[in-house]
């Protein structure tokens, strides 16, 4: 959330990080609703000292025996009391319009952030291994013959509707084994600390990672209320919410393996065919809680944790920093990871690394006590896929697969699969 008195001392800077968003302007409205609400308060405060005056002159009269002043006095506090009440209730609900107005803001991108409409304006800044070649037409994920057995979309559909899988056998373990493995090698190699969180939560924990209220249509809520998370970096990121933690604290550094779950609303009809886009699906997340000073170098420590997991497993990637057009709501900076997928012939999508300033912290009211003492400042907080698990699949299934239907699976994986490096064309592991 931006503060509103940085859009005091400067307006022209919101109007021009809106402007590199593709946004209206919108600070001389904001500004506006913020003068009626001082200027309400300040009414308020003002009637209130009036009610407070005329209550100790109603003690004063009656101490006197003056009748008819106590009862005009005690008339006038009785008027001024409902009148602080409206008022008051008055400002509560100018304060909540500027608070909801100032929610819906997207956050402002870092200025070395690349201007750009969309995603054909993202800037690659890295590429790491080769595409395979193939002496044979490479298929999707599930066209591999040794796949099909375990990857069963018409019977998730029987239960669940459209965009569910059902895993079955050696899929269903590999996609486990990824899960481990990429737990494993954050918490052992890159010094993550494993959570396993609820995929449960509240509207707080929504709100403060900047979830609600712009995209509450996008998740799933429960009928008492809660949701469902999209990402486990709501639970994790909201360990911090509403706390004033010790600067030793920091840096916090936190990965979790979860369910997660999007309700995909605005993506009707893009990929549709197999397990690349769905409503449930698993995910590796890291998030940090950070010093504002040590965010962007933390930002390349986990850029670097997530493109380490697609090296070990020795799957092709790019990694491209998202223009002004393509960054998430809450970003001021993000870096996309794309992995290569043969059967589509291209890069897609498999981790974004963000960092978000203390664009969220605002919203949770998390902040850290510096050393040297002085007021509380506002953590930044940080967030990555470290990685998708199912298009972590989908990368391994289609880069491996060979001419008979197999698949060669990377060697990383085999300490997870009983040594097994193979999944054979009729779908079991050898």
């Amino acid at each position: 959330m931006h503060d509103i008195r940085a859009i005091r001392d400067n307006p022209a800077a919101l109007d021009a990080a809106l402007k590199r968003r593709g946004e209206a302007p919108m600070s001389s409205e904001i500004l506006a609703l913020d003068e009626a609400r001082r200027a309400k308060i300040a009414a308020t405060e003002a009637a209130q000292a009036e009610q407070n005056k005329a209550s100790k002159e109603v003690g004063a009269a009656k101490a006197k025996g003056d009748e008819a002043e106590f009862e005009r006095l005690r008339a006038l506090v009785a008027e001024k009391k409902d009148e602080v009440a409206a008022m008051r209730a008055e400002a509560n609900a100018l304060d909540a319009q500027l608070t909801d107005m100032l929610a819906r803001i997207p956050n402002s991108p870092a200025d070395d952030v690349p201007d750009g409409a969309d995603e054909n304006d993202n800037v690659e800044v890295n590429r790491w291994g080769e595409p395979p070649a193939f002496d044979f037409t490479p298929k999707e994920h599930f066209e591999i013959e040794g796949v099909k057995p375990g990857m069963d979309f018409e019977t998730a559909a029987k239960m669940s509707g459209s965009r569910f899988v059902l895993l079955s056998g050696a899929v269903a373990r590999i996609h486990r084994a990824l899960a481990q493995f990429m737990v494993d090698t954050h918490v052992d190699h890159n010094g993550l600390t494993e959570v396993n969180p609820p995929v449960l939560v509240n509207d707080d924990a929504m709100y403060g990672t900047d979830k609600l209220p712009k995209f509450g249509g996008d998740s799933y809520q429960t009928r008492e209320g809660m949701w469902l998370v999209p990402t486990s970096e709501v639970s994790l990121t909201y360990i911090v919410g509403g706390h004033i933690v010790d600067e030793d604290y920091l840096p916090r550094r936190y990965t979790a393996h979860t369910l997660c779950f999007r309700s995909e609303a605005g993506s009707a009809g893009r990929d549709t065919a197999g397990m690349l886009r769905q409503h449930q699906f698993e995910k590796v997340e890291m998030v940090s809680i950070t010093h504002p000073d040590e965010s962007d170098a933390e930002q390349k420590r986990m850029l670097r944790c997530a493109e380490d997991i697609l090296e070990r497993l020795g799957i092709p990637y790019r990694t491209v920093v998202l223009c002004t057009g393509d960054m998430g709501f809450g970003a001021r900076r993000t870096y996309d990871i794309e992995a290569w997928v043969p059967g589509q012939n291209t890069y897609r999508e498999i981790s974004s690394v963000s960092t978000t300033g203390d664009f969220q912290a605002r919203r949770m009211n998390a902040r850290f006590k510096p050393k040297d003492g002085g007021k509380p400042q506002f953590v930044h907080t940080l967030n990555g896929s470290g990685l998708a698990v199912g298009r972590c699949l989908i990368a391994v299934l289609e880069n491996g697969q060979q001419a008979d239907g197999s698949v060669k699976l990377p060697d990383a994986l085999a300490p997870y699969l009983g040594g097994k490096t193979t999944l054979t064309a009729d779908g079991t592991l050898a």
